[in-house]
């Protein structure tokens, strides 16, 4: 059962990722369920009524009622059907007593129901009422006209049609984005994420998406959190090392530095590295944003504009915010900033991060949903390779259906208990005495 519920909830949590998906197929399902219901309205129905004179023979009845001949001389009056064929599939005849035949007949409309009712069953009074009938002549009478038919009508038809393609579609929608996550390699948990680079995730937080340039200045420049999300990027860079209670209050901070790797194929977690020296920058440390060197130059482009740009002559953080581009990995400290925070964007098929300038911290920005558990752990590889250990990760817009924490226990190694000693039970040392 724990299980079955836990494959539940991770398929909810599917659905409400694709929901603009599933949304998208469900107004499909819709529309075409009311396509549907105007090229196929529904039918109306009605009944005329045909007494026997007596109930011996009433199956023989049904079946002269349903012939070619009664049909054939009911089509110039029955309306909409062009040929027999297309009448007998409207007309149903069947005994509703002993001696009572209900001629029953379907229209797009009422009128055309109680038309075709009618005119069936005066052919075929008139076909067994005529002294040359083929199958003998009977005294037959009618009992009542077709006057009122029933149906479903039209605007209720296509209520119920579309819902039912709504319905269908939402459906469909729902076990296509089933099947595609199945296929769908990408991380959207931080206990998944965590996992696969071997690090605890330190904080997840909401991105701004730059589009170009002055975007990019105007966050560095602007950019002022929530108050729970600057007090989490607080306690983000206290717990790194960077900044100490103190120097967070006084606005102090010893000479350290950060980098934060990330892939080409993940533009989100590019703004995390920003946001954190303009945090930094707004609580009074004075902070270098280094932007690179870029192994794909083209996803940090317009960062790196911008940090070529800076400061504007507006800036209002022109004092605190010292930004610059690092050319073939080197880039010269500025000995004012108390953080240096260096945003580096890797080749995501082949990430390789030895041209990136050292620093005393290393994490990984990564957002929900953009990278594959076998890309971050190559990125980690190849960060340790360099000799840069991966002191932990920053997830961006974290996916709302995520409940977990990407927080990695320590591990605990047990401590050596003394061994009773066999004779008396007194604890025995390394070195074979007694205690």
């Amino acid at each position: 059962m724990t299980e079955q519920a836990l494959d539940l909830r991770r398929s909810v949590q599917i659905v409400r990722r694709h929901m603009v998906a599933v949304a998208m197929v469900a107004v499909a399902g819709l529309l075409a369920g009311a396509g549907y219901a105007v090229v196929k309205p529904p039918m109306q129905v009605s009944s005329a009524l045909v007494v026997l004179p007596s109930a011996n023979d009433v199956a023989t009845q049904i079946v002269v009622a349903s012939s070619n001949p009664v049909l054939s001389g009911a089509l110039g009056s029955a309306g909409p059907p062009a040929s027999v064929q297309a009448l007998r599939s409207r007309v149903q005849v069947r005994n509703v007593a002993p001696n009572v035949l209900s001629f029953n007949a379907e229209g797009k409309t009422a009128t055309a129901a109680e038309n075709t009712a009618n005119a069936v069953a005066d052919s075929y009074m008139a076909y067994v009422s005529s002294r040359n009938s083929p199958v003998g002549r009977l005294e037959v009478r009618l009992l009542e006209r077709a006057t009122q038919a029933t149906g479903t009508s039209l605007p209720i038809h296509l209520i119920s049609t579309a819902g039912i393609g709504a319905l269908a579609g939402a459906l469909i929608g729902a076990v296509g984005a089933l099947v595609i996550s199945r296929r769908d390699r990408r991380l959207w948990q931080r206990d998944e994420i965590a996992d696969a680079v071997g690090a605890s995730v330190l904080a997840s937080l909401p991105v701004d998406h730059p589009a170009g340039v002055a975007q990019w200045i105007r966050l560095i420049d602007r950019y002022e959190p929530s108050a729970v999300l600057g007090w989490r990027l607080r306690n983000t860079l206290r717990d790194l090392g960077l900044i100490g209670s103190a120097a967070a209050q006084s606005g102090d901070a010893a000479g350290s530095s950060i980098a934060v790797l990330s892939l080409s194929s993940d533009p989100a977690a590019l703004a995390i590295g920003p946001q954190l020296a303009a945090f930094a920058a707004s609580a009074g440390i004075v902070t270098a944003l280094v932007a690179g060197p870029q192994q794909d130059t083209g996803a940090a482009a317009p960062l790196c504009a911008a940090c070529a740009a800076w400061p504007p002559p507006s800036a209002d953080r022109s004092g605190r915010v010292r930004a610059a581009v690092a050319e073939r990995g080197y880039v010269a400290r500025d000995p004012d900033a108390a953080l240096t925070v260096v945003v580096a964007v890797v080749d995501d098929r082949d990430p390789r991060v030895a041209g990136t300038m050292h620093t005393s911290v290393t994490v990984i920005g990564v957002s929900a949903g953009a990278a594959t558990a076998a890309q971050l752990a190559q990125l980690a590889a190849s960060s340790a390779d360099d000799g840069r250990p991966i002191d932990g990760i920053l997830v961006a817009d974290p996916d709302p259906a995520d409940h977990t924490t990407g927080r990695i226990p320590p591990l605990v190694v047990p401590a050596r208990r003394s061994m009773p000693s066999p004779v008396n039970g007194m604890p025995v040392r390394a070195n074979g005495r007694r205690a």
